[in-house]
């Protein structure tokens, strides 16, 4: 009993070091970048997240798989991760002006293809160390991962409320530093964790075999095929918000009458209260993928969306309207937890034991991957075309074409994806879907 709850402890902080790390920045970049004249260029900065989650999670995860243990993995992306990150503050720091795209936008980039693959990593060493200990990671991984929530969100208040040299943080550089100083936290903390074991290439085994390409094949398997492709569907919609709601929270600034709304002056800390909803969510999982299955509880979270995106075209920083801000917010935990969390999971029981991490690489592959890549860049040229910088009033309309977006790919996954059921499909964590007839998997 005490190994088990020694586990859960240290898991709960591994996790809510992760996600703090993520939070230093992920929600207030935007705005950052809006004040020192690179407005134009958040789609990239946002869109750098999926351009690198297209392969790196992958790589790391066969890494993980077959060569080193994934705890040690997990250590060497986050001691990268957090140099590189610390290097673009200090590169901010120090320019002459206002910082360059380029340099910044270089040693952004480099810390996230070494980031990103964290967050994928984080799960296979958190279920295989509950797993080691009898655990059901379906059951009590949620419960952990809410503190990787909390994490974020005491990151995020953090970078809205401590102001260096008089700038709160969520306006200046020194969140990337902060961000980056965690990562060297959690650098050390990983080297701490169970070691999972290794699955060496055996003689006779296919190329794909031998690197741990495996995974791929459960595109053979058309309801993970399915799933793979609607993930990147809704992936499109992850980076969103993440990218513009500071910004476009920020522009009401400059209507006096708005100016000085808790919303607009405490832009973060507002958004703080999406991540608040998605630490109750997580607590809802078990509950409803036991209830009500994958199908639907991906469906509850496409719709979700479609709120998450109307709420904010429809709000303003002034009663009654910052309300529909604060229930954009809330929506949040439900569109971004019941697809995430709940994918994942899904991932995890789908396949076997000696291609699990390279499944949850691919997963983040399909979703901040492509998905983002696509969504974040389609959302710029949006943004681009409403023309939101120089005329803001022309938020709501970009906010209405991203629900509408939403509300399409509910539809067809609601078409298309074939609902297995709530167990239907074997729970035994050697079942194969790839390995399974094609004609009883339509």
């Amino acid at each position: 009993m005490s190994n088990n709850k020694n586990i859960t402890l240290r898991l709960i902080l591994m996790n809510f070091l992760e996600f703090a790390v993520w939070g230093a920045y992920l929600t207030s970049l935007g705005r950052y970048l809006g004040h020192i004249g690179l407005g134009n260029q958040i789609k990239w900065f946002f869109a750098m997240q999926g351009i690198v989650s297209l392969f790196m999670p992958t790589l790391m995860g066969i890494l993980a798989d077959r060569k080193i243990q994934a705890q040690k993995v997990l250590s060497l992306c986050h001691l990268l991760a957090g140099l590189f990150m610390i290097a673009a503050g200090l590169y901010c720091s120090r320019a002459v002006g206002t910082p360059s795209f380029g340099p910044l936008f270089t040693l952004y980039g480099i810390s996230l293809a070494f980031f990103m693959p964290t967050i994928a990593l984080v799960n296979s060493v958190a279920y295989y160390a509950l797993e080691s200990v009898g655990k059901d990671p379906v059951k009590d991984f949620p419960p952990i991962r809410v503190f990787g929530t909390v994490g974020f969100i005491i990151s995020m208040l953090c970078t809205n409320f401590i102001k260096i040299g008089g700038t709160a943080m969520q306006s200046s550089w020194t969140q990337l530093v902060f961000s980056g100083v965690l990562s060297l936290v959690l650098f050390g903390y990983a080297l701490t964790m169970p070691p999972v074991p290794v699955k060496k290439g055996e003689k006779g085994q296919s190329l794909a075999e031998s690197f741990g390409l495996k995974a791929f094949t459960l595109f053979k398997n058309r309801q993970f095929a399915v799933f793979f492709i609607f993930s990147m569907l809704l992936g499109a919609a992850l980076q969103v918000t993440n990218g513009y709601a500071n910004a476009f929270l920020g522009s009401f600034a400059r209507n006096p009458e708005y100016a000085d709304a808790f919303a607009v002056k405490n832009s973060n800390a507002l958004i703080s209260i999406s991540q608040i909803s998605e630490t109750l969510c997580i607590l809802l999982i078990p509950f409803f993928m036991k209830k009500f299955g994958i199908k639907k509880v991906m469906l509850i979270s496409m719709f979700a969306w479609v709120f998450r995106f109307g709420f904010f075209g429809l709000g303003s920083p002034a009663m009654p309207g910052v309300l529909l801000f604060v229930l954009s917010c809330i929506v949040y935990g439900v569109a971004f937890d019941f697809f995430n969390i709940s994918g994942s999971l899904y991932v995890n029981r789908k396949t076997t034991n000696d291609i699990r991490s390279s499944a949850q690489g691919l997963f983040m592959l399909m979703t901040n991957g492509l998905g983002a890549t696509l969504g974040t860049l389609a959302a710029g040229r949006v943004i681009e075309k409403c023309h939101v910088f120089s005329n803001p009033g022309n938020w709501p309309k970009a906010w209405f074409i991203f629900a509408a977006y939403a509300f399409v790919v509910g539809i067809l996954f609601m078409i298309f994806f074939k609902d297995p059921g709530k167990d239907e499909v074997s729970m035994d964590p050697d079942f194969n879907p790839a390995a399974e007839d094609p004609a009883k998997t339509v």
